[in-house]
C-alpha cells in the first residue's frame, strides 16, 4: 500500500490543498488546523452551518501564519494573517482548548464579510495545551491540534470505491475532499484499516485512535458548495452503529519526522 495524497487544512473548516511531503509534529501535520473561526462569543463556527467556509481558502506559512482567499484569488487578492503572539488570549468554545489568540480586526473583517456572519479568527499558540481526549481513545501525554478528534485522519481509496460502489446508479462518483482527510492512502479491503492498531507510513509510525464518526460536513459538495443527502444516507445504511456512521481513522504520531506522497504503508494488527 502507498501513500496518494497528503493534505492540510490550516483553519478548520475552510479549504485544505494536497502537498507532496508534510511534517509530522506530534499534535499533527505542520500547519495543519492551529487556526479557527469563532462567532463574537467565542463558539466556533464551522462549514457545518456556514457552507460557503469550504470555498475560502487558507495556506499555511512557514513562520505560522496564513493566507486567505477567495477561491481562485492569488497575489495581492490573498490576505496575510500573522500569528498573533502578542495578542491577549480569548475564551473560546472550542473542546479542550478553553483560550486562543484572537487574530485581529483585519482578518475579523475580511471572514465575517464573506462568511456572513460577525466572526473571529483564532489561532492555537500551542497544541501541547489541547489533549487528545480519553473517551475518544486518546492516551496520556498525545495532544491534538484544533482537528475534532485526533492528530491525523487517514481514509483509504478502498473504502471510498465501496462507498461508491453501495450508492445508486444516479449518483455521481464522491470527492474523497467531503472526508477533509490528512492522508489517504490506495488500501487493500475495504474497511480493512479499522482494525489496525498501528501503522508505519515511511519512517513513521503512528497509533490508531479510533474510527471517525461522519457528520454533515461531509454531505457539501467541496466544489458547488451544494448540500446533499450523500454520503450519509448509504453510510446509514452500511456503516451504522450506535447510532453514528463511520469513515476514516484517526491517528496519533509516536515520533516526529516527515511523511510524503508515494511512500510504503504498512499496517499492525494487535
Amino acid at each position: 500500500m502507498l501513500v496518494t495524497r497528503l493534505r492540510v487544512h490550516p483553519v478548520k473548516s475552510l479549504a485544505g490543498y494536497d502537498v507532496g511531503m508534510a511534517r509530522v509534529e506530534t499534535w499533527g501535520l505542520a500547519g495543519d488546523r492551529r487556526w479557527a473561526v469563532v462567532d463574537r462569543d467565542g463558539a466556533t463556527v464551522t462549514a457545518r452551518e456556514r457552507n460557503r467556509m469550504l470555498g475560502l481558502t487558507a495556506e499555511a506559512l512557514a513562520d505560522g501564519g496564513v493566507l486567505l482567499g477567495d477561491a481562485g484569488a492569488s497575489g495581492s487578492d490573498l490576505l496575510r494573517v500573522d500569528p498573533p503572539t502578542d495578542a491577549t488570549p480569548i475564551p473560546v468554545g472550542i473542546s479542550r482548548q478553553r483560550e486562543a489568540l484572537p487574530a485581529g480586526d483585519e482578518a475579523d473583517e475580511w471572514l465575517s464579510t464573506r462568511i456572513g456572519q460577525p466572526v473571529r479568527l483564532v489561532w492555537q499558540p500551542d497544541p501541547r495545551v489541547r489533549p487528545v481526549n480519553p473517551t475518544h481513545g486518546g492516551l496520556a501525554g498525545e495532544h491534538v491540534s484544533l482537528a475534532d478528534v485526533g492528530p491525523l485522519l487517514l481514509t483509504t481509496q478502498a473504502s471510498l470505491a465501496q462507498l461508491d460502489r453501495w450508492t445508486d446508479d444516479e449518483t455521481p462518483p464522491l470527492d474523497m475532499l467531503r472526508f477533509r482527510p490528512n492522508v489517504v492512502i490506495d488500501g487493500d479491503e475495504p474497511f480493512a484499516e479499522e482494525a489496525w492498531s498501528h501503522v508505519d507510513i515511511g519512517s513513521m509510525r503512528f497509533r490508531v485512535v479510533g474510527v471517525c464518526d461522519r457528520c454533515v460536513m461531509t454531505t457539501i459538495d467541496p466544489t458547488t458548495l451544494v448540500r446533499g443527502k450523500e454520503p450519509i444516507r448509504t453510510l446509514a445504511r452500511h456503516r451504522r452503529r450506535n447510532g453514528k456512521t463511520y469513515f476514516g481513522i484517526w491517528l496519533a504520531p509516536e515520533t516526529t519526522g516527515e511523511i510524503a506522497v508515494a511512500e510504503e504503508v504498512v499496517p499492525r494488527l494487535g
